[in-house]
């Protein structure tokens, strides 16, 4: 095709500003018609945001002929469902992260990306916004030498009481806000420094409002040899983003989700490299899916490369899922 033409199934708070608006702006694509289940407010999305047709029914968007592909941005649980729905109708697919709530639901999107011959594309953005290709080239350049080690610890006071957010039900979201967030750092350094080999871990949880995990630590070796450690926690009153790659010549320390300097420290001294993110987040990651879909290039974030990091997610949370009775698919 051409020109991409648009569809979003699910136009919630994530596609007010950081992806709805980079499917009109990305070059060769457009956002033609939206989904909500609440008719008023698809049709309040569509007008302020000059998308053309609106429906509250998916299926409707998903079979509409001016629809080329189709954008799910709706809560994990129904992750699997409509990407299956959209993939048999013959359409590619573009599923929000983390890309649904176990390893074995994404096993069956790819299945039927498989079966259709269509690609699937997660919205792990970060493998394409500027800031993380700023590190990724520097670990290709060999700047820091070989890698032997990274460290990440992220800790943050709690964001909720009340058990509200589907982002902390288990049933809808695969977890708490492990899932949600952590999963973009083990997705980027899946990415920066390739996929895990091995990985052990704890999960438990301190808070009472749901039974979403709350601290989660983990150790880790990547394929590379390279050793890795993580803490994850949810509800301390410290806050901190950080991720410091060590190697042979040198270190690298950045944030996830923060905008501060990338810190490089070699043997010449630190520099600080400026690496502000984009107006709109999911842009590049959205243009590398269209160029994907044009003949242009290709997507760096793909069903198969989320897989991956659904597999250490569920790794590090199996024993407290079996022991909080947490069933899921």
């Amino acid at each position: 095709m051409d020109t991409v033409r648009w569809g979003i199934i699910g136009v919630g708070n994530v596609t007010e500003v950081k992806s709805g608006p980079g499917f009109q702006q990305a070059e060769r694509s457009s956002l033609v018609a939206v989904m909500r289940r609440d008719g008023e407010k698809a049709a309040d999305y569509a007008r302020r945001h000059g998308v053309p047709r609106w429906y509250a029914d998916a299926d409707a968007l998903i079979h509409d002929d001016e629809v080329d592909a189709v954008y799910v941005a709706t809560p994990p649980d129904s992750h699997r469902d409509y990407a299956v729905r959209v993939l048999e109708a013959g359409k590619p697919v573009y599923v929000e992260k983390p890309m649904a709530r176990t390893t074995a639901e994404c096993e069956e999107m790819i299945a039927a990306a498989e079966r259709t011959g269509l690609p699937l594309f997660v919205a792990y953005y970060r493998r394409a916004m500027p800031r993380f290709v700023t590190v990724k080239q520097m670990l290709d350049d060999g700047v820091i030498g070989t890698v032997h080690a990274v460290a990440v610890h992220a800790s943050k006071p709690a964001v909720i009481d009340d058990g509200a957010d589907w982002r902390v039900r288990p049933e809808v979201s695969g977890g708490g806000h492990f899932v949600d967030l952590a999963s973009h750092t083990l997705d980027l350094l899946d990415h920066l420094l390739g996929p895990v080999a091995t990985v052990t871990g704890h999960a438990t949880r301190f808070g009472r409002a749901t039974l979403a995990e709350d601290v989660v630590s983990a150790s880790f070796q990547l394929e590379s040899g390279a050793l890795g450690s993580g803490l994850w926690s949810y509800g301390t009153q410290e806050e901190r983003d950080e991720v410091r790659i060590l190697g042979s010549a040198g270190s690298l320390q950045f944030s996830t989700f923060g905008q501060e300097p990338i810190l490089l420290t070699t043997a010449d001294g630190e520099r600080r490299i400026e690496a502000p993110y984009p107006a709109t987040v999911q842009l590049p990651l959205i243009q590398t899916v269209v160029d994907e879909l044009t003949g242009h290039g290709t997507c760096p974030s793909t069903g198969r490369s989320a897989l991956r990091t659904a597999r250490v997610v569920d790794a590090l949370l199996a024993d407290y899922r079996a022991a909080n009775g947490i069933a899921l698919p």
